[in-house]
């Protein structure tokens, strides 16, 4: 018996590379830019979802091998890392992206029989915004600000929340992950806790070839110190992601979803006490905005300055909604504590 197709964009990104392993029961489809580093078996398909013409390519490539479920990773989160520091790209790239590769799915299922039967795309706790009252639930305001990145995820999650009903039979997933943690995640907090010169300048590779850690910084006050945060490891999300391929399509058109990893937030005072990581207090946000500014500009730090309110404020998630939808395997599922994926962070990566 022929196994499911299944198509994964962004294939090549980190969460596509922990993802593939565990897809030996289907049959993979492979979509990025570049191929990526894998001893998994899939067949790749070089594409720029940035392109206008993308969409036709896509569509005629569902088309023709009928896939199970389209899995979207495709998105521009680093700037530097990626090499896409034009904003508009990454727009491109990310919202529009996003749109077309709903529209493709759209005129798949239009014409086959069978059809595609679900479509996951991962959002992100930063289309809620930076500084929360609460702990957010599904249907919190999406807020995000400032962060292109943010900005981007918020616009793309409003993307597929519109256009879901056009899908004819497809069950849609919106997850809103906190914060990737774990060994091979390289994102801008992350960054920070670790104090990695991820910048590409010549100062930043002499740092990194020593050794060198930049220091956590944060404004003056004990609210900064006190600010909570979660965190979820990528490999967790890549088994939600195969657990929801794995079950029975929902019946709802479209299933929204929190996700973090189990049990209480951190403080922030308590992840750099984790990361063993010096702190530096500045007089203030204008103050912490110049530095990032600065080390932003000499290509030390791939933090962007417009990262900062991320950075200083508090924004949490409520995950009732995720531990009723796993059910009895919400632990099989999430392997990991926040507490535990933040300290997988500081370890070797591996395969």
């Amino acid at each position: 018996m022929a196994k499911p197709v299944v198509v994964v964009t962004g294939v090549s990104g980190n969460l596509g590379s922990r993802l593939l392993p565990l897809l030996g029961s289907f049959s993979v489809i492979g979509v990025d830019v570049s191929p990526p580093r894998t001893d998994s078996e899939l067949q790749f398909e070089s594409l720029d979802l940035g392109q206008e013409s993308s969409t036709r390519v896509l569509y005629e490539l569902l088309r023709d091998t009928n896939p199970f479920a389209v899995v979207h990773l495709a998105f521009v989160i680093d700037p530097v890392r990626t090499g896409v520091l034009d904003v508009d790209r990454m727009w491109q790239i990310n919202v529009a992206g996003t749109a077309r590769v709903m529209e493709a799915v759209t005129e798949a299922n239009r014409t086959a029989e069978e059809g595609i039967k679900q479509f996951i795309f991962p959002s992100s706790v930063s289309a809620y915004g930076s500084d929360l009252a609460a702990p957010a639930t599904e249907d919190s305001p999406l807020a995000a600000h400032t962060l292109p990145y943010a900005i981007h995820k918020k616009e793309s999650d409003e993307v597929v929340q519109q256009r879901c009903t056009a899908l004819r039979g497809c069950s849609v997933y919106i997850l809103r992950p906190h914060i990737f943690a774990g060994a091979t995640v390289q994102n801008y907090l992350m960054g920070a806790f670790r104090g990695t010169p991820n910048g590409t300048g010549k100062r930043a590779e002499t740092m990194r070839s020593q050794g060198k850690r930049l220091p956590c910084m944060l404004p003056r006050g004990q609210k900064y110190l006190d600010n909570k945060i979660q965190f979820v490891h990528v490999d967790d999300m890549a088994r939600l992601i195969r657990h929801i391929l794995q079950r029975e399509p929902e019946t709802q058109r479209l299933t929204v979803l929190n996700v973090a990893g189990r049990g209480e937030p951190l403080t922030f005072a308590r992840c750099i006490e984790m990361a063993h990581a010096k702190l530096i207090r500045v007089p203030g946000k204008w103050a912490m905005r110049q530095v990032l500014s600065f080390l932003w500009k000499q290509k030390i730090s791939a933090i962007p300055p417009e990262a900062l309110p991320y950075m200083t404020g508090e924004y949490t998630m409520n995950t009732d909604r995720l531990r009723r939808f796993l059910g009895p395997e919400y632990e099989h599922v999430l392997h990991y504590t926040i507490t535990d994926a933040f300290a997988d962070s500081f370890k070797p990566a591996t395969n």
